[in-house]
């Protein structure tokens, strides 16, 4: 198993933003994300990473923007290392030259290391501040939320619903995004609509609930369910609204092998369920700092992640 990547040093390259898991540069009007392998649980990032994970998540992703790609445009530029690679050239000094710290210098080895498999390239987008959620099953912090009021996030529903199981219809339940470390927020269609207008609203509801459709469908024939999952969008000049971010991953999303799915509890995942569940196991205070992991738990969780790959995109091994 290779180590985790935890942080990554592209020489003097600005760094825009260290986020739980990406890393973010500025390439002029472009943006470079980078996928370590940190995780994240109850809102803090671990002191163990999961080694490849980054690359699990890029490639993911990269299948679901192609497979989108009639459904809804998106913000790659690149992500195959040849086309990365004449995108990066005119910035090779920046990465690989001499800086005013010796720490910011990067050999072309290590910058490669660093950013194969789990990198690409993006045209700059204005980002709605609206986590564009959608719930097909009830689970999660839906479930709790109907257990408590029998509704979910204010949207009304049967009674007797059991734990996990599929919603009469898919909800489009958004959240404002927060950018302090904290949970997001989940607001109401016409807090989205004051937020970003009438129009928008309406579309952002229709491709999340489009895109949920063509996706839930294309899973369940590799033998999954899609219950839940959210999306970022943001606004591209002649382009309009794009797909952003990562899409369809485990960190974004709650995968169940449809084998055995069973309403009426908690279902396997694929996800970092197994985290949590450990870090409940020993009484974690939820408080930095953010315990490690045991390395029985990092290799469960990396297995967890690896199939959820193999089942998406037909692959069997990372790029």
């Amino acid at each position: 198993m290779t180590e985790a990547l935890l942080s990554t040093n592209l020489g003097s390259m600005p760094l825009v933003a260290r986020g739980k898991v990406r890393d973010i540069y500025a390439l002029g009007d472009e943006l470079l994300f980078v996928a370590t392998d940190r995780i994240s649980a109850f809102d803090h990032v671990l002191g163990s990473g999961i080694p490849d994970k980054g690359k699990i998540l890029t490639q993911i992703s990269e299948f679901w923007f192609d497979f989108l790609k009639d459904t809804v445009a998106n913000h790659i530029l690149a992500t195959r290392p040849a086309e990365m690679a004449a995108l990066l050239s005119p910035f090779s000094q920046q990465i690989f030259g001499k800086s005013v710290s010796a720490g910011h210098m990067v050999s072309e080895s290590t910058f490669q290391q660093q950013i194969a498999g789990r990198s690409m390239i993006v045209r700059r987008a204005r980002m709605f501040l609206v986590e564009c959620v959608v719930r097909g099953y009830l689970s999660g912090s839906g479930w709790k939320d109907y257990q408590a009021t029998g509704a979910v996030c204010g949207i009304r529903l049967p009674r007797g619903l059991r734990e996990s199981e599929r919603l009469p219809e898919p909800l489009f339940t958004p959240a404002a995004k927060i950018n302090t470390g904290g949970h997001d927020e989940n607001i109401s269609y016409a807090k989205v609509e004051a937020m970003v207008g009438t129009e928008t609203a309406a579309d952002l509801r229709r491709l999340t609930l489009g895109i949920y459709a063509k996706a839930s469908q294309y899973a369940a024939t590799k033998g999954l369910i899609l219950a839940d999952t959210k999306f970022e969008f943001g606004w591209i000049d002649g382009v309009g609204i794009v797909l952003a971010d990562e899409v369809l991953t485990p960190d974004s999303s709650r995968y169940w092998p449809a084998q055995g799915y069973a309403p009426g509890g908690a279902q396997p995942s694929f996800d970092k369920q197994y985290v949590r569940d450990y870090l409940e196991s020993i009484r974690w205070n939820k408080q930095a700092p953010a315990p490690e992991l045991p390395q029985d738990v990092v290799t469960h969780t990396r297995e967890k992640y690896l199939e959820a790959f193999r089942l998406l995109t037909g692959q069997v091994g990372l790029k």
